[in-house]
């Protein structure tokens, strides 16, 4: 995203891993990028309560949409850049949910496809 940015004359900086509550800052936006294999048309947008946060009180907090990463070629990613009042919009809409996330190591993974899928 970063060279993106910076080609487009708007350099930016890697925030993820230091508690921003977006991926990337600018002078300008703060940014959180969500990818998808394929189309998010249909989808919801799975924001941390955060970011749900940080965009009521911050206009300038943008969501990236970047689409169709599955297929390897970045010449084929699409990018939708959510913000203003069309991320307010949908905000008004946000349903908060409650769930637990479990760590699924690969070695437990191979296992299981090993065990029940043996070749």
């Amino acid at each position: 995203m970063q060279p993106w940015r910076a080609a487009h004359g708007r350099p930016a900086r890697d925030t993820r891993g230091r508690g921003a509550a977006g991926d990337v800052a600018s002078q300008a936006r703060t940014i959180e990028v969500k990818a998808y294999g394929g189309s998010a048309r249909g989808h919801d947008l799975w924001l941390e309560a955060r970011q749900v946060e940080e965009a009521a009180s911050n206009h300038d907090f943008w969501v990236y949409v970047v689409e169709n990463i599955r297929q390897g070629d970045p010449a084929q990613f699409r990018l939708l850049q959510i913000g203003g009042e069309a991320l307010r919009s949908l905000l008004a809409r946000a349903v908060e949910r409650r769930y637990f996330t479990v760590p699924w190591p690969v070695a437990v993974y191979d296992a299981l496809v090993r065990k029940q899928h043996p070749s």
